[in-house]
């Protein structure tokens, strides 16, 4: 039995059986790219889900995001249609309902979350994986000033926030700094759960 597996069945009342895997970490991390890659791994997996957020933002080549206005969102929100929602860096963000179907049926539900919703989930889900990927401080500016969407607020801002406190509430840690296709596989290996303890 999977110490994973142990955990879940001492949750009562939390949704299962399947894994919520939450990906967490600063902007700049390389999350959305690691993300891509263990999509395109998982592509041919009918076991492994990467739903996508509703956000209060248009989408772009960084993220595929479902796009709504403000008072989207707020209706949204009020009518049920959120399994979580948070709010960050100026935008709202959700996970659709639709994500509880899935790991009741047992699959991996991969999403890129704020670390502010990782104990709530920890409640609401029985198998929750937090795998926080980060990158030295350097290389996180260095991204930020490429990307240069200026919908993602002041840099200095955002390489302010605390990364330790995603780091301190992790299951699996990925120090993205090398191979993309490295660590997407070390990304995929989690989803899988093949053998991320090492």
């Amino acid at each position: 039995m999977s110490e994973t597996t142990a955990m879940a069945q001492e949750k009562t009342g939390a949704i299962g059986p399947g894994r919520l895997v939450l990906v967490v970490g600063p902007s700049g991390a390389g999350k959305d790219t690691l993300l891509r890659l263990a999509r395109a791994a998982c592509t041919d997996d009918p076991d492994v889900v990467f739903p996508r957020r509703v956000v209060t933002r248009a989408s772009s080549a960084d993220e595929d995001n479902i796009a709504v206005s403000t008072d989207e969102f707020a209706r949204a929100r009020e009518h049920g249609d959120f399994a979580v929602h948070w709010d960050a860096h100026g935008h709202s963000y959700a996970l659709p309902q639709e994500i509880n179907d899935d790991i009741r049926a047992g699959r991996a539900v991969v999403v890129n979350v704020s670390r502010t919703v990782i104990a709530a989930l920890r409640q609401a889900y029985a198998n929750v994986v937090v795998v926080a990927i980060t990158a030295p401080p350097d290389v996180l500016a260095q991204r930020l000033a490429a990307r240069a969407r200026n919908s993602d607020g002041n840099i200095a801002d955002r390489l302010a926030r605390s990364v330790d406190a995603a780091s301190a509430q992790a299951d699996v840690m990925i120090l993205n700094a090398g191979s993309a296709e490295y660590h997407g596989r070390q990304l995929v290996r989690v989803i899988r759960n093949e053998g991320w303890h090492e």
